[in-house]
This record gives structure tokens, C-alpha cells and sequence, in this order.
């Protein structure tokens, strides 16, 4: 008795077979047709909240600049402001005209850039949050 016990864990063969091996790539690619367009939403979302922090925080100096010195600068440095992102997927512009300002963020690089959302960003002297592409101004900002 013990003798075919193990004869036959000899001869068995461990391991997947070919259709074993194909219906698993087939699952694993299915879930990554799923999961990569979410995956690149987030990158791009991500990108954009960099740019966005940026966008208010030269707003708000641009505010501050002009409570001290009763004009509003057209240039980011006098505000303290970089002219790109961290990452460098936007650069900043400033415009100004008379008592308005518009601070802008234009993707240049990395996942934005064919961004057709979401094209420019853009924050006025009244704080509003515009932009231009095919997504309206809530979604490029992240509002609900």
C-alpha cells in the first residue's frame, strides 16, 4: 500500500497548464483596461491641485502686494512666486491691467499636457476660478 502512494507522487506532475496560464493574463489584462484610465485621471488631477495651489497662493500675494503698495505687480517675482510648478508640468503668467490681475497656468509637460479638460487655469482679483477647455471651471478646479 505504501509502496503505490508513492509511485504516484512520483509520477504526478506539479505546475498550471497552458489554458490555466492564458485564463489568468487574460483576467490580469481586463483588470488593467479598467484600472489604467482611472489611474491616469488621478495623475492628471494631481497635477492640476499642484497647479491650483499655486494659482491661489500667487493670488493671495498678489493681494497682499497690492494692500502694501496700493498697485498690483505684473511680475512673479516681486510676489514671491515661481514661474513653474514643482514638477514643471505648468508655467505661471501673471497680466495686468488698471486694478485687475489675472494669474494663469498653462500645462507645458507630463501628463497635463494634452490635457483637453482642462487646457488653463486661471484665478482673477475677485478670486474666480476660470478656465478653458472642454471641462467646465468646477471640474478643472476640483469643486463639487
Amino acid at each position: 500500500m505504501k509502496k503505490s502512494k508513492m509511485m504516484k507522487s512520483k509520477n504526478s506532475v506539479c505546475g498550471f497548464t497552458l489554458l490555466e496560464a492564458l485564463i489568468v493574463l487574460v483576467i490580469l489584462g481586463i483588470v488593467v483596461s479598467v484600472a489604467y484610465p482611472s489611474y491616469q485621471a488621478h495623475v492628471v488631477k494631481a497635477a492640476r491641485a499642484e497647479a491650483i495651489v499655486l494659482l491661489l497662493d500667487a493670488a493671495n500675494r498678489q493681494e497682499q502686494y497690492y494692500v502694501d503698495n496700493r498697485t498690483y505687480t505684473d511680475t512673479l517675482s516681486d510676489i514671491g512666486v515661481s514661474e513653474t510648478t514643482e514638477r514643471g508640468y505648468y508655467t505661471i503668467s501673471l497680466e495686468v491691467k488698471d486694478n485687475e490681475f489675472v494669474v494663469k497656468a498653462t500645462p507645458v509637460a507630463g501628463p497635463v499636457k494634452n490635457d483637453t479638460q482642462c487646457t488653463v487655469l486661471k484665478i482673477n482679483e475677485l478670486g474666480q476660478k476660470l478656465s478653458t477647455g472642454s471641462g467646465s471651471a468646477k471640474q478643472c478646479w476640483n469643486q463639487k
